[in-house]
């Protein structure tokens, strides 16, 4: 009597102890199903990326008002294997001189709320030996994020407007530090919508005055490929 009630209490145990290890694994396997979702990107940080990524040029705006220059606009994606990205290559040049971009950057995109998100910006050394490292399958792979420089306070927030189905932000304030033609800060205004950025980038100097930049308006870069 006593063998049996003892082997009915271990079947017992036994089974309430796989009971505890199927709701355990169950619920582990919820929460890693449930991390694995919340790890994806949302679809506004995937368009956030996919409308960044392209060839633009500012073609049409140059043909109608002589004040803006004719820019080329390269983005691409890089270090794709990387889980803290998106990341970007930028390149931006005269379309009469693009073998010699004017400026190179690396953006890192990240989303910081439900509709919102940020573009990091940085630079690196020797960014003439990358030019158009856009048309290279693997751009800048010989580089990781430790050799960038931060852009400091020159990030880009924006937040998705469903009405313009468009990414509408900018620097903040003057954060932004510049010392290009004697300035000593910049600020970007941006407008991404999937065929078109336009952006406008200026330059001031300790006392507000604008020394650089369009005066009239953002640059319209229209998508080209």
């Amino acid at each position: 009597m006593n063998t049996t009630r003892r082997l009915t209490q271990s079947v017992s145990f036994s089974l309430a102890m796989v009971c505890t290890l199927m709701l355990t694994a169950s619920c582990n396997g919820f929460q890693f199903f449930k991390s694995k979702e919340e790890a994806r990107p949302s679809l506004n940080m995937m368009r956030f990326e996919q409308y960044l990524t392209g060839s633009f040029s500012s073609y049409n705006q140059s043909q109608v008002d002589a004040e803006f220059y004719e820019i080329e606009l390269n983005m691409v994606p890089i270090w794709q294997d990387r889980t803290d990205g998106p990341w970007l290559y930028v390149e931006q040049a005269v379309a009469t001189a693009s073998d010699r971009p004017y400026r190179q950057r690396v953006y890192r995109l990240e989303q910081t709320g439900e509709n919102e998100f940020v573009s990091t910006v940085y630079s690196f050394e020797d960014p003439e030996s990358y030019a158009l490292a856009y048309l290279e399958d693997e751009p800048l792979s010989d580089l990781t994020p430790d050799d960038l420089s931060v852009r400091i306070g020159c990030a880009i927030s924006v937040s998705w407007d469903a009405s313009q189905n468009a990414f509408i932000g900018s620097t903040n304030g003057r954060d932004c530090q510049s010392t290009l033609r004697g300035a000593t800060y910049a600020t970007s205004e941006v407008f991404l919508h999937r065929e078109r950025l336009v952006t406008w980038d200026r330059g001031y100097d300790d006392e507000g005055e604008q020394v650089w930049g369009a005066v009239k308006g953002g640059y319209i870069f229209d998508r080209v490929e």
